[in-house]
């Protein structure tokens, strides 16, 4: 398992689509908001919470076809099938792999863009402790549908489409989480909420993609 991570990660940063993409689009976003809606800082403070999450939602969808694309395209993927490791532990290394080289470096990156949108000292905490526990669960949804569509030609819209509505509870628990700490009301409750679905995605979400890997290799 530890082999496959090293090589996924290798792979994920040869090929662009993981640590480069994501945190350039995520960067891009964030700047140009302030151009979009205006300087004002008042603005900008109510809506910092939802620009930043999804700015990271969709910087994380960005790189998701090509979890499985690139091992299906060379033939990996059937080797990884009859392996002594179960496709559960593929689907659960693929997501980590995706969260370390996607997720974790927006996750880090954020406060600091959070001056750019004048977001409150208070919930520069609450945006750096939402972001570490959602974004592992954007990764393993994405690792989901990467797995329903693998195979698929031209199937990044499609797993867009159907990995977006499950995004969504990640999405209002975690930017909630930040607007109460901005508010200074406490962002604990939604918190915990975001921290139980990334739970529960790796804990069911793993087998659901290995299902799905073995009807589409067949």
């Amino acid at each position: 398992m530890i082999a496959l991570l090293k090589r996924d990660l290798v792979l994920a940063v040869r090929a662009g689509g993981g640590f480069g993409l994501g945190l350039s689009f995520f960067l891009i976003v964030i700047v140009l908001v302030p151009f979009g809606v205006g300087p004002e800082a008042e603005i900008l403070t109510r809506i910092a919470p939802g620009i930043v999450w999804v700015a990271a939602l969709l910087a994380a969808l960005l790189s998701l076809d090509r979890i499985f694309a690139l091992d299906f395209e060379d033939g990996s993927l059937p080797l990884l099938a009859t392996s002594p490791l179960p496709m559960e532990g593929v689907a659960l290394i693929k997501g980590i792999a995706h969260w370390i080289t996607t997720g974790l470096p927006l996750t880090l990156v954020a406060p600091v863009l959070g001056f750019l949108l004048h977001l409150e000292p208070s919930a520069f905490g609450w945006l750096l402790a939402s972001l570490a526990l959602g974004t592992p669960a954007l990764s393993m949804i994405g690792t989901f549908g990467a797995a329903l569509t693998v195979g698929v030609r031209r199937g990044g819209l499609l797993m867009s489409l159907l990995v977006l509505p499950l995004y969504v509870p990640t999405l209002i628990f975690g930017a909630e989480a930040v607007a109460r700490g901005a508010a200074g009301l406490g962002g604990l409750t939604p918190l915990l909420m975001v921290a139980v679905i990334t739970l529960a995605s790796f804990a069911l979400l793993p087998f659901a993609a290995s299902a799905a890997l073995k009807i589409n290799l067949r």
